[in-house]
This record gives structure tokens, C-alpha cells and sequence, in this order.
């Protein structure tokens, strides 16, 4: 019996043996792949963040072409004094069917305020970013009609994302004031007219703050970033969406606030408008490209000391949304990059 037990008691711990061993082996190949991992996932913000650095640094060679002359215009900076009052920037990708009304709407209203104001004048910029259809011929179907001076296409070749072709796009605008504003024309143009009146009160209170006269500084020299929000539809869009698509919602805000901290409670709407001086400190600091470059317009607005305003905005539901299943998996993969990116200081912000 003391035998029997003895070579059971052997067989146990030489089980035990191998379990803690087994276990020990497992631990060390989980913490080598999450260390590999983390190895891989900073040296992808660090590439990020070097080619931005060389982005900075080089001489743009894009340029617009003229479908009337064929001529091709170089492209302006957003360090250039600004000619233009007010540039539009509308990215593009596969919007052939939705750009014309949107167009139509916008250039309309904008026609109408020229007439109306001498000192008022305009730029519209559609990116196209890298559209498979006939987004650019619909385009320059308007360059034509309104000229080159006032309709511009900046093509971009391969698709990028709604980010890197709306920072394209403030980065070689001319306008004190530059407005962003989605295809689909899901906002209502006029509402401009709201940001706008924003930042002029904004403008003269810091004038008034002036102690001379002469030292005011230019509109386009003040930093300002007004952001228009579809929160005050929230509830009704809560009533009307499914439980799923709520819950999603309000983990995707939660995760913003937790990123970008409070003060904005509509990040993802695409009509904001921004002073010359503020785009430029912006778009030129930004990294992501794709879906949750908003946040990251928040992210450094507060860490550029940029004044924020939000305002409510007309806005409809468009039928042709391009945000899928993945879109909101890249989204969180964005959320990860902005916090890791400028948290452990991989991106430098410039001021």
C-alpha cells in the first residue's frame, strides 16, 4: 500500500510537473507574440508619423488642371496670405450620383452671395480620392461652367480616405475662411452662414481686446474652429434606429470622450468650418486619414489651444453611406492610434 501510494504521489507531481511547465512554455509564447505585436503596432505609428514629418518638409507638386486650356495650374499653400473669402472643400469618392445636387445647391448659393456682397468671393474644391466612376468628370463638368478661378478638382489618384483628401484639400486652399462640407449634401449650405457669424463674433471680441487699434489682427489670422452638430437630433434618432445601432453609438462617444476628453459632443458631423491660421496649424499637424480624423481635430484643438464652438445645424439622413462593419472596426483601430500616437509622445505636435 506505501509503495502504491508513493508512485502515485511520484505520478502526480511528475504531472504537475509538466502542467506548470506546459503553462509556463504558453505564458512565454502569449507575452512574445503581445511584445511582437506592440513591437509592430509602435514601429506603425512611428512610420506614420516619419512620413507626415517628410510630408511637412517637401515642395507640394500638385496641381489642378484647366478642362478648358488643358493647362495645369500649380497648386496654392495654406501658408500663402489668403485671395479668396471663403473656400469649400468636398471630398469625393464614388459620388457621381449624389455630387451634381450638391453642387448645383452650393454654387447657387454662392452665386447669389456674390452678386450680393462686393467684398465676397469663392473657392469650391472637390478631391477626388481616387473615385472608380465618374466622380471627376461630373466635376469638371462645373470647372467648365464656372471656371478655374472659383471650381477646382484635385485628384488624388488611389483612395486614401475622407481625411487625407479633405487635409489635401485645406492645404492647398486659398480662402480666409475654410469650410468642409460632405458630398452628399447632407447638411443645409445656408447653415455656414451660423459658423460663419461665429467666428466674426469671435473675431471682434478679440479686436476689442486689442489696446491698439492698429495692431487688430486679420480674420484670417485669428484661430478658430467651429464645428456643426446634429446633437440636438439626437433623441429623435434614438426613437427611430435600431437598439444595436444605439448601443454602438454610445460606445463609440464614450470611447471619443475617452480619447479626446469633453467639449464636443458631435465630433463626426463633416461640416465644420476654420479660419485660415487655425487650418493651417490643423491639417498640418493631422495623421489619420480615414474615419476618425475629426477626433484627432479635437485632440489637437485642445492641445494648440484652439478655441472650439459647435452649432447646430440643419441636417438629413442621405441614403448611400459608405460606413461598413469594417469602417467601424477601423474607427476603434483610429481611437488606439491617437491616444498611443501623442500619448507616449511618437507624434510630435507642431505649433
Amino acid at each position: 500500500m506505501i509503495y502504491s501510494w508513493g508512485l502515485a504521489s511520484a505520478s502526480a507531481d511528475s504531472n504537475l510537473q509538466l502542467l506548470l511547465s506546459s503553462v509556463l512554455s504558453l505564458s512565454l509564447l502569449v507575452l512574445i507574440a503581445a511584445l511582437t505585436v506592440a513591437a509592430f503596432f509602435l514601429e506603425y505609428i512611428r512610420r506614420v508619423g516619419c512620413s507626415h514629418s517628410i510630408e511637412r518638409s517637401a515642395a507640394s507638386d500638385s496641381f489642378f488642371e484647366d478642362p478648358s486650356s488643358l493647362n495645369k495650374v500649380p497648386c496654392p499653400s495654406i501658408f500663402d496670405p489668403a485671395d479668396k473669402y471663403l473656400s469649400l472643400i468636398i471630398p469625393a469618392y464614388n459620388e457621381e450620383d449624389r455630387l451634381p445636387s450638391t453642387l448645383d445647391e452650393t454654387l447657387n448659393y454662392l452665386q447669389q452671395r456674390l452678386a450680393a456682397e462686393k467684398s465676397f468671393s469663392y473657392e469650391v474644391l472637390i478631391v477626388d480620392d481616387g473615385s472608380r466612376d465618374h466622380t471627376s468628370r461630373v466635376a469638371f463638368d462645373y470647372v467648365r461652367k464656372y471656371k478655374i478661378d472659383n471650381v477646382r478638382v484635385l485628384l488624388l489618384g488611389g483612395n486614401h480616405g475622407k481625411g487625407e483628401a479633405i487635409r489635401k484639400g485645406m492645404l492647398h486652399s486659398r480662402g480666409n475662411l475654410l469650410l468642409m462640407l460632405d458630398a452628399d449634401g447632407a447638411t443645409k449650405l445656408t447653415d455656414l452662414e451660423k459658423l460663419e457669424s461665429q467666428i466674426k463674433m469671435f473675431a471682434e471680441n478679440v479686436k476689442k481686446a486689442e489696446s491698439t487699434p492698429d495692431s487688430c489682427p486679420r480674420l484670417s489670422d485669428i484661430e478658430i474652429a467651429v464645428f456643426g452638430s446634429r446633437a440636438h437630433l439626437e433623441k429623435k434618432a434614438i426613437a427611430t434606429r435600431k437598439w444595436y445601432r444605439n448601443l454602438l453609438m454610445k460606445g463609440f462617444h464614450l470611447l471619443v470622450l475617452l480619447t479626446a476628453g469633453p467639449g464636443i459632443s458631435d465630433t463626426q458631423c463633416g461640416f465644420k468650418m476654420f479660419t485660415r491660421s487655425a487650418a493651417r496649424k490643423l491639417f498640418t499637424n493631422m495623421r489619420l486619414k480615414r474615419w476618425c480624423f475629426d477626433v484627432e481635430l479635437v485632440y489637437l484643438c485642445k492641445h494648440l489651444r484652439i478655441p472650439m464652438v459647435e452649432v447646430a445645424v440643419n441636417w438629413t439622413e442621405i441614403p448611400g453611406s459608405k460606413v461598413r462593419l469594417m469602417s467601424i472596426v477601423h474607427m476603434l483601430f483610429e481611437l488606439v492610434l491617437i491616444r498611443v500616437g501623442y500619448g507616449l509622445g511618437i507624434w510630435k505636435i507642431h505649433l
